[in-house]
């Protein structure tokens, strides 16, 4: 890997918030949907909470990316991970209650989804102001590096936990990572607006989206994501699969084998800074993804299970690095906030629907049918995208790195114009 950007203080200092804080709400995002099945046996339920999650992060994600062009995006960042402490607290003395309710589950879960789309476009934002062009795509791959250790880590340990401790001391640990990210954030320098940033409104958000709409590289990354996880997307069956293999011990193993393969991606990545067919490149891995969930739900071994998801895993985060260096690379900083909203929606809309979607199709299909049948739409999917979005197909990310030098400089000329027009208009 090339690990030079942690030679930079401040992204080194984000670098360590996110990974903390991400290692601990994994060890919670593997809880909220066992704890809910543990209460209600369902598997529609369990798939209700990412329906539950998405409403409120549909419209926080527009909201959120304006802000993160208009203020510091560090000042965001901090006050949406108090936000998230805040709710781990009440998942504690939910978890302490004898009965515990599962509305505030669901009220949490959609809490989050509102803090998440204020935070996540600041982040993403955040990031090609902490570290030089030229760096995305190693930084794309230590991004990788700590979720995937926190994928990894968070979640081996919370089926270790659950099986071996209560709720309340799941939630306990989690809320503990929120003190060192709040320390790290803490001395994070201001990451302050571009310069004559739009102020937040409908017409900033929809030039966002007439941008997007407006580069077939930007629709082809949206687009290849949400097919995949749509499709493709197993967790919210992961507790019941688990059970064919052994319970909650087995249950952190699938997270974690699906995190292994993204990291051993990541540990390797030193060769994607020498690829410029970006568009080929994701739409490749993400046929990878869908081949390994076919495996995955064909295996009546456990050992089998695991390798789909490892081979899963490894397509996604190809298929990750290579659309965070589209976006890092090419788009202007004065619309990077708006359009990590965008982005963000790509990216999370897919699993939460397919979550609704695998709970539904495993009440006609069963769990394992579910996960198999997603698989294969998923690759079906991906071979018609390919033919429908030639441009990104043909993507090279060199040609992107000049619109992004052009439009900026068309940018600085627009603010300079302006200034002398009022200059003019005002010479005192």
């Amino acid at each position: 890997m090339d690990l030079s950007p942690l030679r930079i203080r401040d992204f080194r200092l984000l670098f360590g918030a996110a990974g903390v804080s991400s290692f601990g709400s994994m060890i919670t995002y593997v809880t909220i949907p066992f704890q809910i099945k543990e209460l209600t046996g369902d598997p529609l339920m369990v798939g209700l909470l990412g329906l539950c999650e998405l409403a409120p992060l549909l419209l926080m994600a527009f909201v959120g990316g304006a802000l993160a062009d208009y203020m510091d995006r560090r000042k965001l960042v901090f006050w949406s991970e108090v936000g998230f402490a805040l709710l781990t607290i009440i998942l504690l003395v939910n978890a302490l209650l004898g009965t515990p309710q599962i509305w505030i589950l669901f009220v949490i879960a959609a809490l989050a989804g509102a803090i998440d789309g204020i935070q996540r476009p600041a982040m993403d934002a955040i990031i090609p102001r902490l570290a030089p062009t030229e760096k995305m795509p190693a930084v794309a791959a230590l991004n990788s590096l700590r979720w995937q250790a926190a994928q990894i880590g968070g979640p081996a340990i919370a089926g270790l936990l659950i099986a071996n401790t209560n709720m309340a001391t799941v939630y306990a640990i989690d809320l503990a990572t929120f003190v060192i990210s709040l320390v790290c954030l803490a001395f994070l320098r201001a990451v302050p607006p571009p310069e004559a940033a739009d102020r937040p409104s409908v017409k900033s958000a929809v030039e966002g989206l007439r941008y997007a709409k407006s580069r077939p590289e930007l629709l082809g990354t949206y687009l290849v994501d949400i097919n995949a996880m749509f499709f493709a997307f197993p967790v919210a069956l992961y507790p019941f699969l688990a059970d064919r293999f052994g319970g909650p011990a087995v249950l952190g193993l699938f997270y974690a084998a699906l995190s292994a393969g993204s990291l051993a991606v990541t540990l390797t990545s030193k060769w994607t800074g020498r690829v410029h067919r970006h568009g080929l490149a994701v739409l490749l891995a993400a046929g990878v993804w869908g081949v390994g969930i076919v495996i995955f739900g064909l295996s009546g071994w456990l050992w089998l299970a695991l390798v789909g998801l490892f081979i899963a895993g490894a397509g996604d985060m190809v298929s990750g690095i290579f659309r965070a260096v589209i976006w890092n690379q090419t788009i202007p900083d004065f619309l990077r906030g708006r359009l990590a909203g965008i982005e963000m929606l790509s990216y999370l809309i897919g699993p939460q629907l397919g979550q609704t979607r695998a709970g539904l199709s495993a009440r006609h299909l069963g769990s394992a049918g579910a996960v198999l049948w997603g698989g294969v739409f998923c690759v079906a999917g991906t071979v018609a995208l390919a033919f429908v979005l030639p441009a990104f197909l043909r993507y090279d990310g060199r040609d992107g790195l000049k619109r992004k030098e052009a439009e900026e400089a068309a940018r600085a000329d627009q603010i300079r114009v302006a200034a002398e027009r009022d200059l003019a208009a005002n010479p005192g």
